[in-house]
Formats: C-alpha cells, structure tokens, sequence
C-alpha cells in the first residue's frame, strides 16, 4: 500500500473535550450559548498540538473565567455525524464547584448567555439526545469512580471479537 493509499483510509477525527461540573446538591453545570439551541457543557474543540485535557482546561478558562482542577476521564465517545464527519468527545470530572470559585466565574459574552445547575433526570428536557446520554454516562462513571466508552453516547460493554 503506497503512503497515499494508506492517508487516505486513516480517520482524522475532530476532538472536543469538556467538564462536568457539579454543585453541592449533585446536580449539572449546563450553559446557555448564543450559538445552540439546546444547553451544553463547558468545554470545547481540541486545537493542533493541544491534548483533550489541556483544551478541557483552556475551554473551562476561556468560557467561564475560571481554572479548578480538572479531574479523571469519566467517557470517551466515539460520535461521527454526517455534518461534520468522525468526531472523539472527551468529558472530565470538574468537580464540585465550591462558593469561592463560583464567585469568580465571569462568562465568555459574545458565547454565553447564562449557566445553571440541573438535576441529572431532567437532563433530556435541556438538551440534544446524544449529550444527553453522554452527560448520564458520565455521571454513572463519576459515581462508580470508573472510565467508560461509548459510541454515539451509547456505553459498548460487549467485547470485539
């Protein structure tokens, strides 16, 4: 197989990255965007050279203001969409946001309208299916302080053969 042949059948997927944040009563950080019809999680598309944890960390900053620690890989999904071809989406445990640093979140204005805490079981109402979905099974890893994969949002327990 010539070096062509073999670029050409690579994926070259986009990678977003982003944070589940939590407040004291369990429930989710959605945000309000400008550009969505639906509420999403902070975070965003990995840049070249960047890795999904430092483009966690930077969306986390640029978008809310603020730079908590940013804990362990809850879900990896492997999520290709026509409009946009194959896409990786990595989703970290921000954490539970104490008083302090929530005093200090300043929004991006030009992305951002607004951001709320949400019950996990309300989640559906806000938000497209399959982040929908992703958001739940993150939340079950955070729970079971686990790494799951998933593939369209789904978790794939089944072995490959």
């Amino acid at each position: 197989m010539s070096e062509n042949e073999h670029e050409t059948k690579m994926a070259r997927p986009r990678m977003a990255s982003g944070a589940l944040f939590f407040d004291s009563r369990g429930r989710v950080m959605l945000l309000d965007t400008t550009y969505k019809d639906y509420k999403e999680i902070p975070g965003g598309y990995v840049e070249t050279g960047e890795s999904p944890l430092q483009a966690c960390v930077r969306e986390v900053k640029e978008e809310l203001g603020i730079s908590p620690e940013i804990g362990q890989l809850l879900v990896m999904d492997w999520a290709p969409g026509a409009k946009e071809g194959d896409k990786v989406l990595y989703i970290f445990d921000g954490g539970t946001l104490s008083p302090d640093i929530e005093e200090r979140i300043v929004l991006q204005a030009e992305e951002l309208r607004d951001y709320a805490y949400h019950p996990v079981d309300r989640i559906e109402n806000l938000t497209i299916p399959r982040l929908a979905r992703r958001i739940r099974a993150a939340v079950k890893a955070r729970e079971q302080r686990s790494f799951l994969y998933l593939e369209h949002g789904r978790e794939v327990t089944r072995r490959l053969s």
